[in-house]
């Protein structure tokens, strides 16, 4: 998920080409007709949402009826299903000796808001319980937290400012560990718990890999170059085979106030004059400005791996894997044993990276992979015309990797790894975010949207995406040659999204689908059924293309099928955004953002009547992200 901010998204001014300069409608697929039915010349323009759709399909995955388009103020899904709300922010997390309930005035202090669930819940995995790895009826789940509204999180909003707002904000940021259990059909936390965490924007960690100690990472609180401090604006995640937690650093440049003159370096990834965007960290809190600690972003934009069976350990800031504005990290196994890394950057005209293990996987969990992912080489792709494309590592020395060109080492590389992308011509991508994997080895991307398509002085679409101001996005889809640690890979489009007056036919000519725009996530659950939910701006929700599609939404794909049917719909001004299941498939969980949220992004604490009172729907409450728990009535797998 990413929010309109120009800082990041819109800082890549190489002539690389972008995915409509490659494409070729000869391969686009109709995925109504399967994994390898080509396609061409059946609609122009060929620009809605492609779906095997609704009722009058059959999927062997899809058993439920589509929910319609909702403007209504709560989580609806398909009849037969029951929807619970667990762990909203605010909630204590069960630490010991923490238990200050949520205020709904919201003056909670900062240290109740450090032992509590914080804002903004996004990406999410639930882990088998430690105790008892057999049962689906308990576990842990862990949790990011990408941001805060200050409007919503303080009394005032920030009609005043202090040190103290900012440790608040501070703390609302990050990841949640919780443990939950089924009590009787209803899920709990609980309270307390060994394995309950709140690591925050201030929470100690270290660096891994190639850049720990780089020159680029040393500020005046760690000449080392070894101990960042915090993680901030995590967005999309993973979980690693060995049990550990990928969580993903993405828009945190504009935590910082910026120099008069960037450099090169600080302009490439967004940074710029002035105050930073909606946040004012730096006025109480020294290392969010850059004019006095230029090395203090470098520090950010990274994976931090993080074991949530083991609260006293440290968080891991994974080098290895690239600095970058992270959405996701989907850990995949190749034949060999090695761990590869999928990763999209969620900015406009931004890259796909892929990361490959040195090593194997070993047996032994966490502490028999403690450094796996600080060894092994980094990709980036590049999507060529005739449906094939190339991993292209960076790597130091390696073609234009120079020192010439401005690169001393490895460790520079992968802090650089925009500037490294751009002079080994990888693919701007239309801002590229979750990735995940189908059971027959097709890895797939969602590419939320790009509004600057077409514009003034930018890229130009094609026949692949014939929309300038592309504001509805698409998915594409890939598949690395021989294994996942392939080099090379075939390439088409799994869907392009749009309004419901954009759908499109199949080869019968009959129209088919539930409409979507702007996929955001993206999970595979183990019944092969791909999960897509989406994240539609609330300044352009019901307007455009997008006027008839009401809230943001989450909708199950057939990939063998083609099949996509609208599952659920959220709360007014929400994003859905996370998803995971319970091993036998009976319990999902996802994540619910922003319920209400303005078009700017900033709410008035004082507003007498808000868009979303979401989940508490009290007139003196405020709404709360939170997580839902869905079950299927009658005890069945979701989604069947």
């Amino acid at each position: 998920m990413a929010k309109d901010f120009d800082r990041m998204e819109d800082s890549n001014r190489s002539s690389n080409p972008s995915i409509h300069d490659v494409s070729n409608p000869a391969r686009r697929v109709l995925i109504g007709g399967g994994l390898a039915a080509g396609v061409t010349g059946l609609l122009a323009p060929l620009a809605g949402c492609a779906t095997g759709g609704g009722a009058a399909d059959s999927s062997p995955l899809l058993g439920f009826k589509s929910v319609p388009v909702s403007t209504a103020d709560t989580v609806l899904v398909p009849d037969g299903y029951s929807v619970q709300t667990l762990a909203a922010w605010g909630e204590p997390v069960g630490l010991s000796g923490e238990t200050a309930a949520f205020k709904f005035d919201a003056s909670n202090s900062a240290a109740e808001q450090e032992a509590q669930m914080g804002m903004h819940h996004d990406g999410i995995h639930f882990l088998k319980h430690p105790l008892m790895p057999e049962t689906s009826n308990a576990g842990l789940l862990v949790m990011n937290h990408e941001y805060a509204d200050d409007g919503l999180l303080h009394s005032d909003g920030m009609a005043t400012w202090n040190a103290g707002k900012v440790r608040k904000a501070q703390a609302a940021h990050g990841v949640s560990v919780i443990e939950v259990e089924n009590k009787g059909g209803r899920w709990d936390l609980v309270r307390p718990s060994p394995w309950a965490r709140r690591i925050t924007a201030s929470t100690p960690m270290a660096f891994g890999g190639p850049g720990a100690g780089h020159a680029l990472l040393r500020t005046a609180a760690d000449a080392r170059g070894v101990r960042p401090l915090g993680t901030l604006n995590n967005c999309g995640s993973g979980i690693t085979p060995w049990g550990t937690y990928l969580t993903c650093e993405e828009n945190f440049i504009f935590y910082f106030k910026g120099p008069d003159t960037p450099s090169a370096h600080e302009a490439r990834w967004g940074l710029r004059k002035g105050d930073p965007v909606g946040y004012r960290w730096h006025e109480h809190d020294e290392r969010f400005d850059a004019t006095k600690h230029p090395n203090e972003p470098n520090r950010f934009g990274w994976v931090v791996e993080i074991d949530p069976y083991n609260p006293n350990s440290t968080p891991v800031k994974r080098t290895a894997m690239g600095r970058a504005a992270h959405e996701g990290a989907t850990v995949a196994t190749s034949k060999g044993g090695r761990a590869v890394v999928y990763m999209g950057e969620d900015a406009r005209f931004e890259y796909i990276y892929k990361f490959v293990s040195r090593d194997r996987i070993q047996p032994g969990g966490a502490a028999a992979n403690a450094t796996l992912l600080d060894h092994g080489t980094l990709y980036v792709a590049r999507f060529d015309a005739d449906g094939k494309g190339r991993w292209l590592a960076l790597a130091h020395g390696s073609g234009p990797l120079t020192v010439a060109a401005g690169f001393a080492d490895q460790g520079e590389v992968l802090i650089k790894a925009r500037q490294a992308s751009d002079l080994l011509g990888a693919t701007k991508m239309d801002r590229p975010e979750w990735i995940d994997i189908d059971r027959q080895g097709w890895v797939y991307c969602t590419l939320t949207n790009n509004s600057n398509r077409g514009a003034a002085g930018q890229l130009a679409p094609d026949a692949a995406n014939p929309r300038a101001n592309n504001t509805t996005g698409h998915i594409i889809r890939w598949k690395d040659d021989g294994d996942f640690d392939g080099t090379g890979f075939q390439w088409n489009h799994f869907v392009l999204a749009g309004d419901a007056t954009l759908e499109r036919a199949d080869a019968k000519g009959n129209v088919k689908g539930d409409p979507f725009a702007c996929p955001d996530g993206l999970w595979t659950d183990a019944r092969g059924v791909l999960w897509i939910q989406t994240d539609m701006s609330t300044s352009a929700m019901g307007k455009g293309d997008l006027k008839n599609l009401g809230h943001n939404q989450m909708l199950a794909a057939d990939p063998k099928s083609g099949d996509i049917r609208r599952f659920l719909t959220g709360p007014a001004g929400c994003e859905i955004t996370g998803a995971t299941a319970t091993p036998d498939g009976r319990t999902m969980f996802i994540n619910i953002q922003h319920p209400g949220e303005s078009p700017s992004e900033r709410s008035d604490p004082a507003a007498p009547r808000r868009v979303s009172n979401w989940p508490d729907q009290r007139a003196d409450g405020r709404p709360r992200s939170a997580t839902v728990v869905i079950r299927k009535n009658d005890g069945g797998p979701i989604g069947s």
